[in-house]
């Protein structure tokens, strides 16, 4: 089968197009799934460069997350079918074109999007929604700043805060990022580059700063917003696209009464399996309300994965990039 091959750490140049990867073999309480489209996150990033926490071993093909078709259920499987149309994480192996997975661990897609709009979904809104509702405990009429307000996942998490009942204030580096927040519900936004973030929010919140802080960038931007939070607020760290991991004075946190949160979605799965089920049954039903609706600008094929990868570690992203992969 055609992958996406990691057989050597480094950027996106060292990976290499296999067209003869051996296909996955199906035990008998996985399924194996036709791969229709795949999403790219950053810590694929970190994974292809070597500097990731899970590390697999080479020669490995990366991805983890994807939407496609069941094309083969070992014979203890019994809660799906061949056929049924899903989504799945895993820790790697998205980017060809077939995957092998634990049954228990694939999710119905959902029906009102198609292939390229599902393979984004889970590391995107599962995640912002996990941070927003159980680790910020947002209220309506409450305040979210979002760094990184147009990549991957700040944009679901301007849409999701503003279903929640939030005001939010969206933060990027471009106006035309910005414009896309703002076509997604954000109430105010700032340019990074031409506007001070501090004093924009001083204004915007009248002095009184935000209740909560989403941030997926890291650097030197983490301080800087800390400093703007609202006195009990909560700084929730998502990640590091800025490939800096910030060093947080703590008195920070003491002065404000706030707390900083870290957010780890895929710890959150294993150990609160109940809570993440209602999550999805909550974000479906917001699909299929239309209330929701994922933002994909940047979709490639697997032949154009520097490409691809580029918009990611360049921070051109507008939206989830998605590989179509069928």
């Amino acid at each position: 089968m055609k992958a996406l091959v990691c057989t050597e750490h480094g950027p996106a140049e060292k990976l290499s197009l296999e067209l003869e990867w051996p296909q996955p073999e199906c035990g008998p309480t996985d399924v194996v799934i036709d791969i229709k489209a795949a999403g790219i996150n950053f810590p694929d990033t970190l994974m292809i460069a070597g500097k990731y926490q899970f590390q697999p071993d080479m020669p490995f093909v990366p991805g983890a997350e994807g939407a496609g078709v069941i094309a083969e259920v070992g014979a203890e499987v019994k809660n799906v079918s061949v056929g049924d149309e899903v989504i799945f994480i895993a820790s790697n192996g998205s980017f060809g074109e077939q995957i092998a997975m634990p049954a228990a661990m694939v999710i119905p897609k959902p029906p009102h999007l198609n292939f390229v709009q599902s393979a984004g979904v889970a590391m995107t809104y599962f995640t912002s929604y996990h941070a927003l509702k159980q680790r910020a405990q947002l209220q309506p009429g409450e305040t979210v700043l979002v760094l990184g307000a147009a990549g991957g996942v700040g944009i679901t998490a301007v849409e999701l805060a503003k279903q929640m009942g939030a005001t939010v204030i969206a933060a990027a580096s471009s106006e035309e990022k910005l414009e896309l927040t703002r076509k997604m519900g954000a109430d105010h936004t700032i340019n990074y580059v031409t506007d001070n973030l501090r004093d924009r929010i001083k204004e915007i919140t009248d002095g009184k700063g935000v209740d909560v802080i989403y941030d997926p960038v890291g650097g030197d931007m983490a301080e800087t917003a800390l400093r703007s939070i609202a006195w009990n607020g909560r700084f929730l760290v998502i990640g590091f696209a800025a490939g800096e991991i910030p060093k947080i004075p703590l008195n920070l946190a003491l002065l404000k009464g706030a707390a900083i949160v870290g957010v780890f979605w895929g710890a959150f799965i294993q150990k609160e399996a109940a809570n993440q089920m209602q999550n999805t049954q909550e974000l479906w039903g917001m699909f299929a309300e239309k209330k929701l609706s994922p933002i994909v600008t940047d979709v490639f094929p697997l032949e154009d994965y520097e490409q691809a990868f580029n918009q990611l570690t360049e921070r051109r992203a507008r939206g989830k990039v998605i590989f179509e992969i069928a």
